[in-house]
């Protein structure tokens, strides 16, 4: 956004909402930075800075507010504006990708230089990579502390902190006390136990389409790992060797609830960073629909549905799976199909973890490797599509990573077995997080679009008219997704490309 100071100093006095989690402000009379709603007495003009985000302000020297507490703000650094780039290395910052290597390793992944990243960081974050990893695990750690009793050695490991001593010194540093200090639930600590959950929640900008995205989930849920009732998300995941489970459901002030049962506390940045990749909690929905609704068809359908959040993948292996069983049927038979695959070749959850509707945890490509998909039910041209998937991801476990653009992710993506266009916008949209995405040879979406004599678009004239739409397509695809009734959703089947790379 343009940060403007005596806009932003508007905002601030007004306690405006739709800026928070857009800047943060830094008094300098009290070395503290906060929320534009934070409840206390509004400084003077002359004795406040803005930033763009939370790692720029505590990079200039100010310190987290214990009262509005920004760690729970909206996380909307990757709406900022401008740069793809900053966006997909946001993303994959908060999957771990400084834990285990550096800016170096992170531009190379994205295909950017190093100075050039950045550059970057410092025009749209006014940060450097570096800092704000630092500043999300500070900040994660901090929710821990005020939302949970764990002790302080699990807070460090489960917030990605090396050390309980680097944990101790930086707190100590920045907040100057102790980090039992700032603990305001009362109560002995207690250790997770074999089995037993961590809760917290995490911030959105509402508006929220939670019904929508309940329903898209519902209608894809595997049997046995996946579970939708009484308004809440389930589901079983993996990380490395280990496996747990999560609830997700809606929460009070913006927030969804989040329930982790997982055996390795040190995982939970990564499951946190998928939660928030699936449920697109960074989305900026008013900036979406404003924008979208600027053309007359989708108008009605945003004003149908504000909110409306684009589904993200667990895995991206498990969803290409799931994209090439799917090609050629509807979404209830790559359904029917994928909870065979699990039955027969899934890792059963431990006893403490299984409940009512989850069983399992999707296979792995390494569990797959050797497989016959043929014994599952399909044509042997799509079997040999996913034996040819499963020995490529295991050759390569990163090949769903970030690209240059999105134009260069089709590209890899198409290079995969059984991956047409279809398949490769849809896998994009989903586990790239590409916003831009856009599947226009989808039967569903020329069908929303017929005129009033029934004639649909064609791919090329949908695709013309979807320019209007950037850089936001994929929710667009949603709505006109959306604006279908249930039973029509649900017989939404790949088109030709993929049916031919199948």
């Amino acid at each position: 956004m343009d940060m403007d100071d005596d806009a932003c100093y508007r905002a601030l006095t007004t306690r405006d909402a739709r800026f928070d989690g857009r800047l943060f402000v830094g008094v300098k009379t009290t070395g503290i930075y906060c929320r534009p709603i934070c409840p206390a007495r509004t400084p003077k003009r002359e004795n406040v800075r803005f930033y763009p985000s939370a790692a720029a302000a505590q990079g200039a020297g100010f310190r987290p507010c214990l009262r509005c507490r920004p760690e729970t703000s909206p996380d909307l650094a990757a709406w900022r504006g401008a740069s793809n780039t900053v966006a997909r290395a946001l993303s994959l910052i908060e999957g771990g990708a400084l834990d285990d290597d550096d800016v170096d390793g992170l531009a190379e992944r994205l295909g950017v230089g190093e100075r050039q990243l950045r550059r970057l960081f410092r025009k749209h974050l006014g940060a450097s990579p570096i800092a704000v990893a630092q500043t999300r695990r500070v900040l994660l750690a901090k929710q821990l502390i005020h939302e949970t009793r764990l002790p302080m050695a699990e807070v460090a490991m489960a917030s990605g902190f090396g050390s309980v001593r680097r944990f101790n010194e930086t707190f100590q540093q920045l907040y100057d006390r102790p980090p039992i200090a700032l603990r305001r639930l009362g109560g002995p600590e207690t250790p997770t136990a074999a089995g037993e959950a961590v809760h917290l929640t995490l911030p959105y900008q509402p508006p929220y389409d939670w019904d929508a995205l309940l329903a898209f989930l519902a209608l894809r849920a595997i049997p046995g790992v996946e579970r939708v009732a009484a308004g809440r998300y389930e589901r079983s995941l993996a990380i490395g060797f280990a496996v747990g489970v999560i609830r997700v459901e809606p929460a009070t002030k913006a927030r969804l609830a989040v329930s982790v049962r997982f055996p390795k506390i040190s995982a939970l940045p990564a499951i946190i960073a998928r939660v928030r990749r699936v449920f697109d909690l960074a989305a900026d929905p008013v900036a979406i629909s404003t924008h979208l609704a600027k053309d007359p068809a989708l108008a009605p359908m945003v004003a149908a549905h504000p909110g409306l959040r684009v589904p993200g993948a667990w895995d991206g292996f498990e969803l290409a799976i799931r994209a090439i069983l799917g090609q050629q049927i509807t979404v209830v038979a790559a359904r029917g199909l994928a909870a065979r695959l699990v039955a027969a070749h899934g890792e059963a959850l431990p006893t403490e973890m299984a409940s009512e509707g989850l069983s399992h945890v999707f296979p792995s490509a390494r569990r797959l490797v050797g497989v016959d998909f043929a014994a599952l039910g399909m044509p042997r041209s799509r079997a040999a599509a996913l034996a040819a998937m499963t020995a490529a991801v295991v050759a390569d476990p990163n090949i769903f990573g970030a690209r240059r653009s999105l134009d260069d992710a089709i590209g890899a993506l198409k290079a995969l077995p059984g991956i047409g266009e279809w398949t490769a916008q849809y896998i994009a949209m989903r586990e790239l997080r590409e916003p831009d995405a856009f599947p226009a040879a989808d039967i569903g979406l020329m069908r929303a679009l017929a005129d009033a004599s029934g004639r649909r678009p064609s791919p090329a004239e949908l695709s013309t008219r979807a320019e209007a739409w950037r850089p936001w397509r994929a929710y667009a695809a949603l709505h006109l997704w959306s604006s279908e009734t249930p039973k029509a959703g649900a017989q939404i089947k790949e088109t030709e490309d993929d049916r031919h790379a199948a």
